[in-house]
């Protein structure tokens, strides 16, 4: 099964002589018809905010709803709703399989506009688009399962049986390209149907917290120069376990990520932190590589909100090593693990600080608003409670790892 949902727009668009927008029927953006035309006009307001947005507003999507487009079965027509932000009038398509709505395509209305054959021969290829919607949500659900087992299996002949497994159900389609998304927190079930994914899945998250609580917002740390944060062990303790949505979204090129993308995006919407993506992949075998890749990219977005909120794996630098460091010493280095407790949160954030200013005390004492003297009391206490030298670049490289580390796993 292939969802190339973007040829199918082009083909929509080139029958009717217009662009056209395809949405899922939750109105999220799946894929748009180019837009070549001089008039200004064609690019009215809701149809450049789903564009850019990936979604329309409740206020849209209540006026074009009250035309009964989620029962029509043919081509509705629905006037202008200056009110509601809709300045142009549409032509919406509706997307279905077996009679239940999986979508909608949009073409802004003109005159004299296209004729009835011209309609029907674009409603016959808006029947294929629902067929692929119905499929890959099927496909999404039905293989959570499997896709869980590969994800989670370790090494050795379990995850071989888990790999063939997934292979199995995938068919043709899994020796193809793919790109691991990983959107964490992620809280209840796995979602029923997300458009242009092969399978979906809930994984527990990696944490090493040890004092529970809710999963880690924006106002916690972010590491960087003058930031407004309350440093790693504020991450630390804020931080549980829980789990994380693991989504397995087919790509035609590595180098075109676009698909992988708008997945993270329009999950993102349901209120989740972040969302990383490992490199893509041809084939299964590595599945299990590529979700420590997003897991750890999602977890340098929350961290680092410079990187997110949805981080390219290729893109967060030294944290694709602090991830596995990380990831293989859960307890960390016993000589910062005192440092990260919630008691010395006030120094841990300064050394961080320092640190990040590659140890110019003019800079850290300015970013953090405090004294020069300050500073160094505060760096002193520093050494005395981990018995570490920040005159020596050693010393100064295993707490700089320490508490970026932390940020991943705190």
């Amino acid at each position: 099964m292939k969802g190339d949902y973007q040829d199918l727009v082009d083909e929509i668009s080139a029958l009717l002589g217009a662009p056209a927008t395809l949405e899922n029927r939750d109105f999220r953006l799946i894929a748009f018809g180019a837009h070549d035309s001089d008039d200004d006009l064609a690019m009215d307001p809701v149809r450049t905010r789903s564009i850019l947005t990936r979604q329309s507003t409740a206020a849209v999507r209540a006026w074009f709803e009250a035309f009964g487009i989620a029962r029509a079965t043919g081509p509705v027509r629905i006037p202008a709703a200056p009110d509601a932000g809709v300045f142009r009038g549409r032509i919406c398509l509706p997307v279905r399989y077996r009679g239940i709505v999986q979508g909608y395509v949009w073409l802004l209305d003109q005159e004299p506009g296209p004729g009835p054959d011209t309609l029907a021969a674009a409603m016959e290829v808006a029947e294929r688009i629902g067929v692929l919607l119905a499929e890959e949500a099927k496909a999404g659900a039905d293989l959570s399962r499997e896709f869980r087992e590969v994800l989670t299996a370790g090494r050795g002949w379990q995850q071989d049986m888990a790999v063939a497994a997934l292979r199995l159900a995938l068919g043709p389609g899994a020796d193809g390209l793919h790109a691991v998304v990983c959107v964490e927190p992620w809280s209840g079930e796995a979602p029923a149907s997300v458009p242009g994914t092969a399978a979906v899945c809930t994984v527990p998250r990696p944490g090493r917290g040890e004092d529970g609580g809710e999963a880690r917002g924006a106002g916690a740390g972010t590491g960087g120069p003058g930031a407004e944060t309350s440093g790693p062990s504020a991450v630390r303790a804020g931080r549980k376990a829980g789990q994380a949505l693991a989504v397995l979204v087919r790509l035609r090129s590595a180098e075109v990520l676009a698909p992988a993308l708008g997945v993270a995006t329009r999950l993102l919407a349901g209120g989740s932190a972040a969302a990383g993506i490992a490199e893509p992949r041809r084939g299964l075998a590595a599945l299990a590589d590529a979700w420590s890749e997003a897991s750890a990219a999602a977890q340098a977005a929350a961290a680092q909100p410079r990187f997110g909120p949805v981080a390219q794996w290729s893109a967060i630098g030294p944290y694709r090593m602090l991830a596995a460091l990380a990831a293989a010493d859960p307890a960390g280095d016993p000589a910062t693990r005192v440092l990260l407790g919630p008691a010395h949160r006030e120094l841990a954030r300064t050394a961080e600080l320092f640190l990040d200013c590659a140890g110019q005390a003019g800079r850290a004492a300015a970013a953090l608003g405090i004294h020069r003297q300050t500073l160094y009391y505060r760096l002193a206490r520093v050494e005395q409670l981990t018995g570490l030298d920040l005159d020596e670049g050693e010393d100064r490289l295993l707490l700089h790892m320490a508490l970026k580390a932390a940020r991943l796993y705190g």
